[in-house]
């Protein structure tokens, strides 16, 4: 081989040879660069998993607060107030007491020797009903009577020395300081008398409740002692208990609507459970003249004559007023009524920007049979009534209204 060709053959593998030198320096920008595009597309892929991932739970939760908020919402029934009658008459609850109420108690202490009324009787002002012995007290009396004896032989001693020495003064036989002794020791004398004789009116007078007096007209409706029992003075134990019935007292919360309606003097209906054919005639004697900030009511007396002894303390009665026809009426379930601390409220729903809410109203009722009631102030033509709230109902809380009804056409509306 001539070194001509051995100088080519050299050559072209020296080319080889720097091809293969420079082939990694030109491969290895290319890797790096397509290492770092695959970890920001998995970058950018995982923050898309996370994003996608997040706004599914947000979406699932909101859902699922939804779900919650709609199955919290009591489901309600309602229909319309329906209309009643104008009012000329209602019949309220009233409270029968006697006209004079009043409990016996002993005024002094020791055995009760004996008494003369029982449970039932009639007695007259002044009657003796018991007499209590008191031995501790008669000797107290005869104690304080002796004391006052002394100190009137006292104060009488101490006088004629006083007088003895005024008269000898004027002589100058005696001292004017002796005189002056004399003088305040009558004074103390004839005061230490006085307070005997008020220690023995005081337990003379004490002495006088061992006869226990009727203090009215009435019947005695409670004997709490019998003979020998120890009694106290004070208010602890009641030996009686005596009530004037020939007249009684009726007490009535009349709704604040009726209020200006009601007259002192005018005629009022008295019905009772245990006559239900008769009537019985009251007289409106008294009001509270002031509303109770609480129940909207004014408190009423009436008085009725009971001297036929048919009725009694205690019972309850029905009270009919009668005034001009008052505004309208609304006849609702008595279901429909919410009985709280705030009052007697009723449940209406309003539609608002969140779908239908409670709205509790206060209401005044008039009538009542028992299934309905007459709602004589509170409701409006146009208020949808819940038909049977839920005890946890409270203002401004959504519902979920099932079904629409219609109220009952009456409920003891005239």
């Amino acid at each position: 081989m001539s070194d001509k060709t051995k100088s080519g053959a050299g050559q072209t593998a020296g080319q080889v040879s720097g091809g293969h030198d420079r082939a990694p320096e030109q491969q290895e920008p290319i890797s790096t660069r397509k290492v770092v595009v695959g970890l920001v597309v998995l970058l950018i892929a995982a923050v898309a998993l996370a994003a996608l991932g997040m706004l599914t739970r947000m979406h699932g939760n909101s859902a699922l607060a939804q779900r919650t908020d709609e199955a919290a919402a009591p489901t309600v029934n309602i229909a319309p107030a329906n209309p009643g009658a104008p009012v000329s008459e209602f019949v309220l609850p009233g409270n029968v007491t006697a006209y004079t109420d009043s409990p016996i108690y002993a005024r002094t202490d020791g055995y009760l020797l004996h008494w003369y009324f029982d449970i039932g009787a009639r007695v007259k002002k002044g009657d003796l009903l018991a007499v209590i012995d008191t031995p501790e007290l008669d000797k107290q009396v005869a104690q304080a009577e002796a004391d006052l004896a002394t100190a009137q032989t006292n104060a009488g001693n101490a006088k004629v020395q006083a007088d003895r020495y005024s008269g000898l003064v004027k002589s100058d036989a005696v001292s004017q300081i002796d005189t002056d002794t004399f003088a305040t020791q009558a004074a103390a004398a004839s005061s230490a008398v006085k307070s005997a004789q008020a220690n023995v009116q005081r337990l003379r007078e004490l002495q006088s409740f061992e006869k226990v007096y009727a203090p009215f007209n009435g019947v005695v409706t409670a004997r709490n002692v019998d003979t020998g029992q120890l009694i106290s003075q004070g208010s602890a134990a009641e030996l009686f208990h005596l009530q004037a019935i020939e007249t009684l007292r009726v007490y009535t919360n009349v709704p604040q609507l009726y209020a200006q309606t009601l007259k002192h003097g005018m005629k009022v209906p008295l019905t009772f459970p245990e006559y239900p054919e008769k009537s019985f005639d009251g007289v409106l004697v008294r009001t509270a003249d002031a509303i109770d900030p609480a129940s909207r009511t004014l408190l009423v007396e009436v008085d009725v004559n009971n001297r036929g002894g048919e009725l009694m303390p205690g019972a309850l009665a029905q009270v009919h007023f009668r005034t001009p026809p008052v505004g309208q009426t609304f006849i609702v379930p008595s279901a429909a009524l919410i009985f709280r601390r705030e009052g007697l409220e009723v449940g209406l729903v309003r539609n608002s920007g969140d779908g239908a809410v409670a709205h509790l109203v206060p209401v005044t009722i008039g009538e009542d049979d028992g299934a309905n009631v007459q709602i004589v102030s509170g409701l409006n033509p146009d208020d949808q009534v819940i038909q049977d709230p839920p005890d946890s109902l409270i203002e401004g809380e959504r519902v979920a209204v099932e079904k629409q009804g219609e109220n009952p056409p009456s409920a003891g509306g005239k």
